[in-house]
């Protein structure tokens, strides 16, 4: 499916639907291929996301469209972080967080005092928070972020 076919398939699903839950799928679907629109990819990367795009079209007749779009999204983001290496927005961000908060509780546990595991968490995720927006940092001057969110 062509980056403008499965355009206009979710600008037309957004405006048939009024669920909040189902337009901000959409939405952050039709930001991703607004992205790889604007962005200047060679055939090869232009085909392969085209064909990962496939997927889309069994959607079109289904009951629960919402519930396949999002898996479709989310394989789709694992496909452009594999394949092409770009990544969403505040991506590197929340896995530092959850990285830092699970180290920040093995840490707090280790010291056994009363207020470690609470210490620990804070400071992990405070720590993990600050190398993860490094990195988004780094990854989106090297032109490797695409938005999730419409403005």
């Amino acid at each position: 499916m062509k980056l403008n076919e499965a355009f206009d398939l979710l600008e037309g699903l957004l405006t048939k639907t009024v669920k909040k839950s189902e337009i901000n799928i959409y939405k952050s679907f039709i930001a991703i291929l607004t992205g790889l629109k604007n962005r200047n990819l060679s055939l090869e990367e232009l085909n392969s996301i085209e064909k990962e795009l496939d997927h889309l079209k069994p959607v079109i007749n289904s009951d629960n469209k919402k519930k396949h779009i999002r898996k479709i999204l989310n394989s789709f983001k694992i496909f452009l972080k594999e394949k092409l290496s770009l990544v969403t927005e505040g991506y590197y961000t929340a896995i530092g967080m959850v990285l830092g908060m699970s180290f920040g509780v093995a840490i707090g546990t280790a010291i056994n005092v009363p207020i470690g595991l609470t210490m620990g968490i804070s400071i992990g995720m405070i720590i993990g928070l600050v190398i993860g927006r490094n990195m988004d940092l780094k990854a989106e001057k090297e032109n490797r972020v695409i938005k999730t969110k419409t403005k």
